[in-house]
């Protein structure tokens, strides 16, 4: 069993040593184990294996190769236009978060059925419940505000019985709330997580993806298309995602107990400040700053406590151990 890396904070230019998409994508294999990727597989100018990133499809296609080659889910799909996630970088959350439980419990990742994770806007692609449920075996309940989204999970999960009792998926009754009313009366979780929405607005969003088309090379003269999609709320929140993760500081200062970490994926450095100042206010016990990096892209997850010392002794002995 690997342990995590000993110091937590240490800057980072590359994948999670665990993320085992780490090399460049071997599309040989992954043609081999999704035969449809094959249509979208061309050779670029420097003589390497690709597909057009700025097409949803061959994204979208690409995801299914992965998630059948590496997670064991041979049925994938999403609604058009929802999110498809990239997936390398979804993993890095989940092979941090397992570092951040490993940390408080003597540098042993508690695995299994008995470590409980909610995953807030689980969205129709379950991609945090499927990593974190064959890389670990943690048992996940995703929220999600979206009706379409909520179906097109549970259908995800129904096709796959692989993900059999791995996902209990909740509607989130009010939009307006992130933490409360997704968590059940008594429910205790080990983590909780997000990936907030980034933009603070539509239109900031529109512009965002006007960039990712000129990057990528699309060159096109018509409205750009998002190569990874996303409904308007899983891309924008009012405020952007420091608003977002300041209203999950909140609620879960509501909510102490009720997990042993809450977590969130936050991706621009200039809104640390103010998350950090919310954290102070709610008066979290402990603060950690976890930098991640995807080569030239950066981010970070911001994990916060609430339990006492002597709680998260109590918490390790009645939940963790027999999840090592």
């Amino acid at each position: 069993m690997s342990n995590p890396p000993k110091d937590l904070l240490a800057g980072k230019t590359v994948l999670h040593p665990r993320n085992p998409h780490r090399a460049r994508y071997d599309f040989a294999q992954l043609v081999q184990a999704s035969p449809p990727l094959a249509a979208f597989v061309h050779v670029n100018q420097y003589g390497n294996a690709t597909i057009d990133f700025a097409n949803p499809l061959a994204v979208k296609a690409l995801n299914q190769a992965l998630l059948k080659q590496f997670y064991g889910v041979a049925h994938w799909d999403i609604p058009e236009g929802y999110l498809c996630p990239p997936i390398p970088g979804r993993a890095d959350y989940l092979h941090y978060l397992a570092d951040l439980l490993a940390a408080s419990n003597g540098g042993v990742i508690p695995r299994g059925k008995n470590v409980s994770v909610l995953d807030i806007g689980v969205g129709a692609n379950c991609i945090y419940p499927i990593i974190g449920h064959h890389e670990y075996g943690w048992r996940f309940a995703g929220s999600e505000t979206d009706a379409v989204a909520l179906a097109a999970a549970r259908q995800l999960v129904a096709a796959n019985p692989t993900l059999a009792g791995s996902l209990d998926l909740r509607l989130q009754p009010d939009a307006r709330h992130v933490l409360t009313g997704a968590v059940k009366r008594g429910e205790v979780f080990d983590a909780v997580m997000c990936n907030p929405p980034f933009y603070p607005s539509l239109a900031a969003a529109t512009a965002g993806t006007q960039r990712k088309t000129a990057n990528l090379g699309q060159g096109r003269k018509t409205a750009p298309v998002r190569n990874f999609g996303g409904q308007a709320n899983e891309l924008w929140y009012p405020g952007g995602e420091e608003a977002f993760v300041r209203r999950l500081v909140q609620e879960s200062r509501a909510l102490p107990t009720s997990s042993f970490w809450f977590t969130a994926l936050v991706s621009q450095s200039q809104t640390l400040p103010g998350i950090y100042k919310e954290l102070h206010w709610a008066e979290a016990v402990e603060v950690k700053t976890i930098d991640m990096a995807q080569g030239q892209k950066k981010s970070r997850l911001v994990a916060w406590t609430f339990l006492s010392p002597a709680q998260q002794t109590a918490r390790r002995a009645t939940r963790w151990a027999k999840a090592s």
